[in-house]
Formats: structure tokens, C-alpha cells, sequence
């Protein structure tokens, strides 16, 4: 009787995540708009056997409702699952285990995440570690030196492996035997910047990981980085920031630990294009 009842529980399973990365690829559905839909409904598959028109009166744009009503939404998640699969990546979604209980606490949790790596790496206690694209000697030395300590003490460092202070951070850990994850603004295959391919190599050999929110082949244009920089704040216990400018994208950290999960995020960092991408 249990192997008849592994199968259905493992399909169920699939559905389920198959269902919530529909739901994150559904055009004009972000992370907020989808949570609320799944609140209305009551549950994911509940909103996925709705009628266009109950799809419709939630407050959904029509091409959103259609997507989904047709099924179009469905075989956008089954491709790219498949293509997930071959890279060797994996979906996270709400519902499962692995889904950082961090994230789960912040106003905007995201609708699922695309994972290489160590999946138990991500719910282990962690610091962020940030700031600019542009330090000074000093401060690389310093981002190093505090995320070789972190590590070596058994935290998780967190960073969003930019050039600058968080690749600093990213090799500090590195360095002191630890684990990092890696949290970017781009599809789990797009490596940015290019020459950090070394570094993510090391990341996942070490036992890390490497998380995004972003459908596989996204580019990392200017605005996906604020929204990439609440995961970092909302998956650490707390944010070490270094040598980052007044308007840099590290303030959007800032203003995650004081606000978001009260519900007062904001993006504040969108004012610098450059440093937004740096942090």
C-alpha cells in the first residue's frame, strides 16, 4: 500500500510547484498580486481550476486570467521545469520544506526560487554582507576579512555577488571554509557579472548555493536588483554593510530590515542606477 501511495504523494508534489511556477511566469502576476490571488482562492490549485470568469472578477488583467484559464500558464512552468532540469537547477516553491522560513516573514515573499546548489544551505542562520561596486582597497579587505570570520563561526554569509563588496564577501567566506549563497537579478543561467563564473563554481563546490527569483534566460536589466536585494535582506538574521554610498541599492537592505515586514518596503535604491546594480 505505501509504494502505491509514494507515487501519488511525489505527483502531487510536482503539481503543486508546477502550479506555483505558472503562477510566478503568468504575465502582469508579480509576487504580491500572485500571494493575494492565492489568498482569495484559497489555495493554489483552487485558482488553477478556476473559470475565466471567476479569474476575471479577482481583479486580474484579462491576459493574466486567460493564461491561466487556457492552461498557457501551465505549459510555460512544465517547459521550463524541463529546462530547470537540464540545468541542473531546481524549483522551490511556498509550500515546500526547503522554502527559507526567513522568507516567509517578509512583506513580498517571492512566488517560488530557482536553486543550484545545497538546498539546506539556505535555511542555515546568515549574514548579509554588502555594499559598492567601487570600494577602496580597505574596504574589499575588510569584507574579506569580516566574511572569513562569519564563516569560520559557521554563519552563512549572504550576498548578492556583484563586483565589489559582495564578490569580497562571497571569497571572504570562500576562504574561511564556509558557505555562501549567492542571491542575483538574473535567471539562474545567467552568470552576472560574466567573470564570476569562477567564483560561483567554488560557491556550490564549497556546499553553497545560488537563488533567484528570475525565469531562466533573464537579463540583469537596472530594476531587477532592488527587487533582488529584499531576498537578501529578508533570508539573513542581519545586514553587514560596507563602504555603500547614500543613495546606493544597499539602502533598499536597510530599508527591508526596518520595514518590510511590517509592510513598509520601498524601493529606494532605484535612484542609482549604478549602485543599485551593485548591491
Amino acid at each position: 500500500m505505501e509504494t502505491e501511495l509514494a507515487p501519488r504523494a511525489e505527483d502531487f508534489a510536482l503539481a503543486r510547484k508546477l502550479q506555483w511556477l505558472a503562477l510566478s511566469l503568468t504575465p502582469g502576476v508579480g509576487a504580491g498580486r500572485g500571494r493575494k490571488l492565492v489568498e482569495r482562492f484559497g489555495a493554489i490549485d483552487r485558482l488553477f481550476a478556476a473559470s475565466l470568469t471567476e479569474l476575471e472578477a479577482s481583479g486580474l488583467p484579462a491576459a493574466a486570467a486567460q493564461s491561466i484559464a487556457s492552461g498557457k500558464s501551465l505549459e510555460l512552468a512544465a517547459t521550463e521545469y524541463d529546462h530547470l532540469r537540464e540545468a541542473g537547477a531546481a524549483i522551490i516553491a511556498p509550500e515546500d520544506a526547503e522554502f527559507p522560513s526567513q522568507l516567509r516573514e517578509i512583506y513580498d515573499p517571492p512566488l517560488v526560487l530557482y536553486l543550484l546548489g545545497n538546498a539546506e544551505v539556505i535555511n542555515k542562520p546568515g549574514i548579509a554582507v554588502v555594499g559598492t561596486r567601487h570600494p577602496t582597497p580597505y574596504g574589499v579587505g575588510m569584507a574579506e576579512r569580516l566574511a572569513c570570520d562569519l564563516a569560520a563561526h559557521g554563519l552563512v554569509v549572504f550576498s548578492g555577488m556583484a563586483r565589489g563588496i559582495d564578490s569580497a564577501a562571497h571569497r571572504g567566506a570562500l576562504n574561511g571554509h564556509g558557505q555562501t549563497v549567492a542571491i542575483w537579478g538574473t535567471g539562474i543561467d545567467v552568470v552576472y557579472p560574466k567573470e564570476n563564473q569562477r567564483i560561483t563554481d567554488q560557491i556550490l563546490a564549497a556546499g553553497g548555493a545560488i537563488i533567484t527569483e528570475f525565469p531562466l534566460g533573464t537579463f540583469p536589466a537596472p530594476q531587477n536588483f532592488p527587487i533582488r536585494n529584499r531576498l537578501i535582506s529578508g533570508i539573513s538574521i542581519g545586514v553587514l554593510v560596507i563602504e555603500a554610498g547614500e543613495y546606493s541599492g544597499t539602502r533598499v537592505n536597510g530599508s527591508l530590515r526596518a520595514g518590510a515586514r511590517q509592510g513598509s518596503f520601498r524601493r529606494s535604491g532605484e535612484r542609482d542606477e549604478q549602485d543599485v546594480m551593485g548591491s
